[in-house]
């Protein structure tokens, strides 16, 4: 009589494939994140500072204002 192994949900290529995609998925993530904090800060970056002051920031808040928007 032949048996099926119903208790293992994944094999190990699936898993590692899945886990593969994940990690570059990820990764795609990150440099889109880094680009989109990087043209933010840019951008914040050229104006003076009495157009910060009226969008209510200060050149201090750049960094964290561009990070804040676009890193998990």
């Amino acid at each position: 009589m032949a048996t099926f192994n119903s208790t293992r949900t994944t094999y190990d290529i699936a898993s590692f494939t899945n886990r593969a995609i994940a990690f570059v998925a990820e990764m795609a993530h990150a440099a889109s994140a880094w680009n989109d904090a990087r043209i933010t800060n840019k951008a914040l970056s050229k104006l003076t500072d009495r157009e910060l002051t009226d969008i209510g920031l200060s050149r201090g808040d750049i960094e964290d204002v561009a990070r804040s928007n676009f890193i998990r």
